[in-house]
């Protein structure tokens, strides 16, 4: 089931895009038939005799066969008129529906039958949910480190396919042996135990227990990614540790409980106020994303633990499996859907670290006026030294005042270890905060694409994105026509080729991610230029005169198309001289925009003797080799330009660049080469990326550097 849902998102993704809302409605997609196989689960075990239980599943075991294997109908299309969600939604539903219901459904079904089984511990099965989460955690690692690059997308799809059908055998034969053992093979559970059914309060707090760890290991992703960049699978470690929460959780560990893990928790929780607070969290690195994973794996141990100790008879295993699907839901909902809507800046880890502190008082602890008093009185004085509200300056702005704030932290958490409403007040009065909005912003906002923030510092307009510079303009050019800076300064690669002969005498140029629309100011009066961007909050900023001037000044007439750029561009009738793809600059690369097929597209908008243009400057990629493999498979000509800023070149602003550029036209090539700052690339030999098959990491510099030092 872990293996499918990545496999199926692979095969799916070029059809219908990368945009963040194609991600939600897939995950979104998932937890609700995840949801709808736990339900089935336990209607069938509920309500339905053992014998035909097996019959039912099997049956639709069988039905799912149908589905193999994986791939989407070759008559489908997408359709840019219609809602992107709902034919996502119906591309999954009828790619992957039935065999993903049968496997969901798989897990609650297999613990019942194993409860009727007579085997050892069959009155108490839940430790084989624990077996499950390593057969997940297994398979979480095994499709983006093996199976994905070394074999592709319909090889592995084929593989799993063989797989689906294996396990087809495996469950009859659980089937069975649940059936040899069990006394009343006639007998639903519903009929043995209809008394037993928990309480409506009882599956609250397991779904709202089980809510908690979901979205604090998405928080978490998302704000390791805020801090360090989209580095490569930085979102497995967050999984992978949730995942192995539940393996140590489920587990019969006789000295593992919640009550053993209580001060452990207060240090976890401490750790996270720590690295969450507004001041500390500014200057963020590896280290700080390596403290955040005990402090993950420690509270989803903690509420995973309580929720084994809080687990119902295994007659009633199905409904509780239920809740468990539904809290992870919401997680998934909020951290995905709401929190965007809902706040400005990325919270919810915060919000959550709260919701994690109220977890102590589950079973134990009164709130009353005086605990949350001495709460708050406490808190204070951490607030004043984490600056996290203006007060004294007690002891300057300096390590020390973040150590003795940390200090004080830590010792009324232990203090108050035996009060949890006093804890949870504290780390309420701490986390809270984060929800104003920083005061040096011109505007901070978000969108499902990440943060937005567009701020004033030394003289220039700064757009950031995440942690990616989307833009800056000088402040002392508003007013009159601007002159791009950051990556497109005039003296830069990407404006060699728009200023250059070909550029100038160009008719048509498109332009593949907006940022804050410097790259407009090269147009010239006679030219039509097109913009493709996927989020529209970055075309509202871009455009908005108050913020930033290059596109009112220089092309306020020129599109922007919005949407995933492959899909659009697709759909257009355009034909460029000049095609610029700087979509490959932040630390993520859409993987889908740099493959074969897709750059196979690219040179089906450009005239003949055309040039693409690749800004592929990134922390942690070089492209280089990909895309000339890729062009030495589609006959094109390439060359490349590493632009290093000169130390005393004065130029305020700039900023160095990685580009590459491609055509059919040989002697376009060679003109820029003849210049000196260019180099002619040829391709290794190796395989291009393709849709079907793309190793991202063989693309990592620091494996590549340590292949060049061998």
């Amino acid at each position: 089931m872990f293996f499918v849902q990545p496999l199926f998102a692979k095969l799916v993704l070029p059809q219908i895009g990368g945009a963040p809302a194609v991600w939600t409605t897939a995950m979104l997609f998932f937890q609700v038939v995840l949801i709808v196989g736990y339900i089935y689960a336990h209607v069938l075990t509920k309500w339905i005799p053992l014998r035909w239980q097996l019959v039912t599943h099997l049956a639709l075991w069988a039905a799912a066969l149908t589905y193999l294997p994986l791939s989407i109908s070759d008559g489908w299309s997408y359709d840019a008129s219609s809602s992107t969600a709902l034919q996502t939604l119906k591309l999954f539903a009828l790619g992957v529906g039935l065999p993903f219901a049968v496997l969901s459904a798989n897990a609650p079904l297999l613990q019942a039958w194993y409860s009727r089984s007579g085997g050892p511990s069959a009155d108490d099965p839940y430790f084989l949910y624990s077996a499950s989460n390593v057969g997940s955690l297994l398979a979480l690692l095994a499709f983006p480190l093996l199976a994905d690059p070394l074999l592709g997308a319909s090889a592995t799809s084929k593989i799993w396919s063989v797989g689906f059908v294996i396990f087809g055998g495996l469950m009859a034969t659980s089937g069975l042996i649940a059936l040899r053992g069990s006394n009343s093979d006639l007998a639903p559970i519903a009929i043995e135990f209809a008394s037993s059914t928990p309480k409506l309060k009882q599956i609250a707090k397991w779904i709202v227990i089980a809510f908690v760890p979901s979205s604090l290991m998405l928080s978490f992703t998302t704000k390791a990614s805020t801090d360090l960049g989209s580095i490569p699978l930085i979102w497995v470690v967050p999984l992978a540790t949730y995942l192995l929460s539940f393996i140590f959780a489920f587990a019969k560990l006789k000295r593992l409980s919640a009550k053993s893990l209580h001060i452990p928790m207060i240090l976890a929780l401490a750790t996270g106020v720590v690295l969450l607070s507004n001041k500390i969290g500014h200057h963020s690195g590896p280290i700080v994303f390596l403290l955040y994973v005990p402090v993950l794996f420690v509270i989803a141990l903690y509420a995973h633990r309580l929720l084994y100790e809080m687990r119902p008879p295994a007659e009633q295993l199905t409904v509780f499996y239920i809740a468990l699907s539904v809290g992870g839901a919401f997680g998934g909902l909020f951290n995905s859907i709401l929190a965007p809507l809902a706040f400005a800046q990325e919270v919810e880890a915060q919000l959550t670290l709260f919701l994690a502190s109220g977890l102590l008082l589950i079973g134990k602890g009164a709130v009353t006026p005086r605990n949350l008093a001495i709460g708050l009185i406490v808190s204070y004085p951490i607030l004043l030294l984490y600056g996290m509200i203006d007060g004294v300056d007690l002891i300057g702005d300096g390590p020390l005042r973040a150590v003795v704030a940390t200090a004080m932290l830590l010792a009324a958490l232990i203090l108050f270890r035996n009060q949890p409403a006093r804890i949870v007040t504290i780390i309420a009065a701490l986390m809270l905060p984060v929800l104003w909005p920083e005061k040096d912003s011109l505007l901070q906002d978000r969108s499902f694409f990440g943060t937005h923030r567009v701020y004033s510092e030394a003289g220039l307009r700064i757009y950031q994105n995440g942690t990616t510079l989307h833009g800056l303009q000088l402040e002392t050019k508003f007013g009159e026509k601007p002159t791009p800076k950051s990556y497109f300064y005039p003296n830069g690669p990407i404006a060699q080729v728009i200023t250059s002969d070909f550029g100038r005498d160009a008719d048509s140029i498109g332009i593949i991610g907006l940022g804050v629309g410097a790259l407009s100011c090269y147009k010239l009066p006679s030219q039509e230029w097109a913009f493709f961007e996927i989020d529209a909050m970055v075309d509202q900023v871009a455009r908005d005169p108050s913020l930033f001037t290059y596109i009112s000044e220089c092309a306020p007439n020129s599109p922007t198309h919005l949407g995933d750029a492959r899909i659009v561009l697709a759909q257009t009738d355009y034909t460029f001289d000049v095609l610029v793809l700087d979509a490959y600059s932040s630390d993520a690369i859409p993987l889908h925009l740099t493959t074969e097929e897709a750059v196979r597209m690219y040179m089906d908008r450009l005239v003949d003797d055309g040039i693409l243009v690749f800004h592929i400057t990134n922390r942690y990629y070089d492209l280089v080799d990909p895309l000339a493999r890729i062009a030495g498979k589609l006959g094109l000509h390439t060359a490349s330009q590493f632009h290093q800023i000169e130390p005393d070149s004065n130029e305020l602003g700039a900023h160095e660049s990685h580009v590459m550029i491609a055509s059919q036209d040989q002697s376009k090539i060679d003109s820029f080469v003849e210049g000196g700052k260019w180099q002619a690339v040829v391709s290794d030999g190796g395989e291009p990326w393709t849709d079907d098959k793309a190793n991202l990491l063989s693309a990592l510099k620091l494996l590549k550097d340590k292949q060049h030092t061998n």
